[in-house]
């Protein structure tokens, strides 16, 4: 199926479309031209990968990867490594390099403008000059799916009143069972500085369980466990332990499975459900590992999956028509989160944002600048396999297949827009993960997406 309009997807920003001017197409109800309803299916996919259920990487090269990336990659941290007292300028850089006052004027969810006062108040709540000569660093685990800030402080803010998808102030999420090191504490003792594997923020202090090292980082390494293949599941509902109860858990979250198997667990008998063990808090809210259940019948898997080209279309597709969430804002994830979650149901890590993600020394990738011709990057593209991300500043897609020779392309975005033969563009809002072409989508008057691709990211040999 050959295209007849120039698409332009627009993202953020917000882009414009010079591209050549075809003959008109009417557009489908949803106003998504190229894309037909078997196309937003997996299965689709599925059919015209080939070799689908080959192994794309086999399990020893992935742990190769992950700790090239820990080692080599400036954006992550290898929490293993860290000694147990930091020097206090290396804290207090990690502080005031995210927590810095505004430089435009914000506004909160209500329209009202953030005043300088405020901002200033975050600040000095920000208290860089109480971090010490050396810090001496604690560890915790994340209890549940929690906010990581760019202040201490839980208002959302945005760039214009009305405004509200994407929050300034959201830096990412963090999900149950995650390491973090504690190097920090806000003025009023209610939110912690902490270092998680892939980002640096500030968190509610009541969502980390703290604990001795060895336990909190031996957590993620617990043997035989459970990995959530779904979207998002849920433990159990159980009256008896709240803190454990309808916990949620999102793609990618791997738990220990309890090594002794009890009959019964929180009132409720465990044979036709998993066991494992859950972070929460305990006595003087230390960490406490609390045996829990999550469904048989819920979208997980003992170990990880093989990673192959069949399972990463269906794993992204088990995304499709979510609502896009800045910084996994809103319940949801980013177009880099998105991505990071899909691989890391089969154990692949992935810096968390964008640039980081496109850039990363230890990731396969095949880089692009202004001297690569656009007949160069067309033949990249059409040979892209399954899974491979293609990059443009500030966006990351994931290749999905073939029609006719021109890839397709899943990612969440926030719209989509087309050229009409009348040099119209028709803006269509998309605000989720969405099924488009690539070739054809146009960024600003005179390029391409292809034309901005700063490289593609190949999670293969």
């Amino acid at each position: 199926m050959r295209l007849t309009l120039v698409l332009a997807l627009v993202f953020l920003a917000g882009c414009r479309s010079a591209a050549p001017r075809p003959a008109p197409l009417a557009a489908p109800l949803s106003g998504v031209i190229g894309v037909t309803e078997e196309q937003l299916s997996a299965d689709y996919w599925v059919r015209r990968a080939g070799a689908a259920r080959r192994v794309v990487l086999p399990a020893a090269a992935i742990a190769q990867q992950n700790r090239a990336l820990l080692e080599r990659d400036s954006s992550m941290f290898d929490l293993e490594r860290l000694p147990a007292r930091l020097s206090g300028d290396m804290v207090r850089g990690w502080v005031t390099r995210l927590s810095r006052a505004p430089t435009r004027q914000l506004y909160d969810e209500r329209g009202d403008s953030v005043t300088a006062a405020e901002t200033a108040a975050l600040v000095v709540a920000v208290q860089p000059e109480a971090v010490p000569a050396e810090v001496a660093v604690r560890f915790g685990l994340v209890t549940r799916r929690t906010d990581l800030r760019t202040f201490p402080t839980a208002r959302r803010v945005f760039s214009s009143r009305g405004g509200t998808d994407i929050d300034r102030w959201q830096e990412t999420a963090l999900f149950p069972g995650t390491p973090v090191a504690i190097v920090h504490e806000s003025r009023d003792a209610r939110w912690w500085f902490v270092v998680s594997p892939t980002y640096a923020a500030w968190v509610p202090k009541t969502h980390v369980a703290p604990g001795h090292r060895v336990v909190v980082l031996g957590y993620a390494a617990s043997e035989p466990y459970l990995v959530v293949t779904g979207a998002r599941v849920r433990t159990v509902f159980t009256p008896e332990r709240p803190a454990v109860s309808e916990v949620e858990l999102d793609m990618g979250v791997r738990l220990p499975l309890a090594q002794a198997r009890p009959q019964t667990v929180n009132g409720q008998n465990a044979y036709a459900a998993h066991v494992v063990l859950l972070p929460a808090r305990g006595n003087g809210d230390s960490l406490a590992l609390i045996p829990t259940l999550v469904p048989r019948s819920a979208d997980v898997a003992i170990g990880y999956p093989p990673l192959t080209a069949e399972g990463l279309l269906r794993q992204s597709f088990k995304f499709l028509g979510e609502r896009y969430g800045w910084g996994h804002s809103y319940n949801g994830r980013d177009c880099s989160g998105f991505v990071g979650e899909v691989y890391r149901s089969f154990g692949v890590e992935l810096p968390r944002n964008t640039g980081d993600q496109a850039t990363s020394p230890a990731l396969n990738r095949i880089a692009f600048t202004s001297a690569d011709s656009r007949a160069a990057r067309l033949a990249a593209v059409r040979e892209a396999h399954v899974g491979d991300m293609i990059h443009i500043p500030g966006h990351t897609m994931m290749v999905i297949g073939h029609v006719d020779g021109e890839p397709y392309i899943i990612h969440d975005v926030t719209g989509v827009s087309y050229r009409g033969a009348d040099g119209a563009v028709v803006r269509v809002p998309l605000n989720g993960v969405s099924v488009t072409p690539l070739v054809t989508l146009a960024s600003g008057p005179d390029a391409t997406w292809v034309d901005r691709m700063t490289g593609i990211v190949r999670v293969r040999p």
